[in-house]
């Protein structure tokens, strides 16, 4: 408020309509005015944003699979680990499993975790169901990390084939483990020498079998007379397939 505005006039004052000590008062309230105004002024209230920064949202086949945290641990990744209660609670139940199998899968995981979250170099945090929102409640753990990824916006860090691709198709961005492997193999060509051991027969009782540094099997023709030994091939053919390379070579 303009001060200017709420001056006495003079003529009231000789008036003698207010007196000498209201006249003080009334100057001394307009110039203190600004400063009530001030205080009474409120900032805007920021709502809080759903961010994580460089968020990777594991789900319970990551976790079990455990390349991710071997990636982690040779600091290649900047960002956050977020585990969902939701996925939480899902390796609790594979961990209580009757199947030996898949209970053991489930507590490999849930130590694979504790590990996790005492290294110094990784950042890990688990999002309660409050924080999960909910309206993700009712839904399946594949949906509900989906939605609460993108509320995030993170990214997905998976084994599983069908949850990457819908997740895709929600646009969020996904990394499959098993891809990534593939993308990590050693590239050979036809016409490339390799000196390799051969460990065991092939299906063909002709062949022997060795594999390379990154696992991808190499068939070798005529070498099963090899085998506990190590041999110069030079590499004839690949083979893609669902699983992985095949490659096959000759003795030189």
């Amino acid at each position: 408020m303009d001060t200017e505005e709420i001056k006495i006039p003079e003529e009231v004052k000789k008036a003698g309509k207010v007196s000498g000590f209201a006249a003080a008062l009334a100057d001394e309230i307009v110039k203190r005015l600004p400063h009530m105004a001030t205080r009474r002024e409120r900032k805007p209230v920021r709502k809080k944003q759903n961010t994580i920064e460089n968020g990777m949202f594991l789900d319970t086949s990551a976790i079990i699979d455990r390349r991710i945290f071997e990636v982690a641990n040779l600091g290649l990744l900047n960002g956050v680990f977020v585990i969902p209660d939701s996925i939480l609670l899902e390796l609790k139940h594979i961990a209580d499993s009757q199947d030996m199998v898949r209970r053991e899968k489930g507590r490999s995981g849930l130590e694979a975790l504790e590990k996790l979250k005492k290294s110094k170099k990784i950042k890990v945090s688990v999002l309660s169901q409050e924080e999960q929102g909910n309206g993700n409640k009712r839904k399946e753990v594949d949906e509900q990390l989906i939605n609460i990824t993108k509320q995030y916006k993170g990214k997905i860090i998976t084994c599983d084939y069908n949850l990457e691709k819908k997740a895709t198709i929600h646009g969020v961005t996904t990394v499959n483990m098993n891809a990534l492997a593939q993308c990590l193999k050693i590239s050979a060509v036809p016409g490339e020498s390799l000196h390799i051991k051969i460990l065991h027969p092939g299906k063909d009782i002709s062949q022997g079998v060795g594999y390379l540094d990154d696992g991808t099997m190499l068939v070798v023709e005529q070498g099963s007379t090899d085998v506990g030994k190590m041999v110069d091939v030079v590499v004839s053919r690949v083979i893609q397939t669902a699983s992985g390379r095949i490659l096959f070579a000759k003795k030189i």
